[in-house]
């Protein structure tokens, strides 16, 4: 078969996990998103994995909090959600490593890019937990960071809405929807669908984006089958 990419990163979010409960993890849905995962695999697709952690923790809650201590929070979530696709995955038969951009030897391996590239090059999984290792950068950011370290040939960003619109097409039906767009107009057009410096890291490393809706995990599969799913960016 034909691959639109070969090697690919995947960005979930925290919240795509939880279903419509919008917390913790539902059982259905994880295993219905590693499903779709493992048949890219059987394709010969190499294939990482970003993962927010908002299902758990999200922001400081009020701004109570110093922002430092709710960011590593947040990376301590991505850990969780991670070690969940990891055990989804593996029952499922696929070789699965889980790294951590902070070390936490006794559950996961700590982020080394040569070994990270070399699990890839074997057929395995690898999930990409704690963000970047530092506050102030969010996930996607890690997504942008963690692709051009591995040389991946396209971010597939996982959204509850199915492509890239002018505006959030549940508050304006009027919203225009883009089947392909610029990154420069993204940032030009302020649009919400990687933080700027994500969505900087992107451009300046000529890494195409593909904004898809993740409420039908099928769309994995398409997009790998060279369908036309959602924007793309570039």
């Amino acid at each position: 078969m034909d691959l639109a990419y070969k090697r690919i990163l995947l960005k979930l979010s925290g919240e795509a996990l939880a279903g419509e409960e919008k917390k913790g993890i539902n059982a259905e849905v994880l295993g219905k998103i590693c499903d779709k995962v493992k048949e890219i695999v059987d394709m010969g697709v190499q294939v990482s994995i970003v993962v927010g952690g908002g299902n758990f923790w999200r922001g400081r809650y009020g701004h109570e909090m110093e922002r430092t201590t709710s960011d590593y929070m947040g990376m301590l979530a991505t850990s969780m959600n991670g070690l969940a696709l990891q055990d989804a995955l593996e029952s499922r038969g696929v070789d699965t490593r889980l790294q951590t951009a902070i070390e936490m030897r006794a559950v996961a391996e700590p982020y080394i890019r040569r070994k990270a590239a070399k699990h890839l090059e074997r057929g395995r999984v690898v999930i990409f937990g704690c963000g970047t290792g530092n506050p102030y950068f969010s996930t996607d950011t890690c997504a942008a960071l963690r692709a051009a370290e591995t040389e991946s040939e396209v971010i597939l960003l996982a959204k509850t809405i199915d492509a890239v619109y002018s505006a959030d097409p549940k508050e304006n039906p009027n919203a225009v929807r883009y089947d392909e767009i610029t990154y420069l107009d993204i940032l030009n057009q302020d649009l919400k669908v990687m933080d700027s410096t994500a969505t900087s890291l992107c451009k300046d490393n000529k890494i195409p984006l593909v904004v898809f809706g993740i409420d039908d995990p099928e769309n994995i599969v398409r997009i790998m089958k060279g369908e036309r799913i959602g924007t793309l960016v570039k």
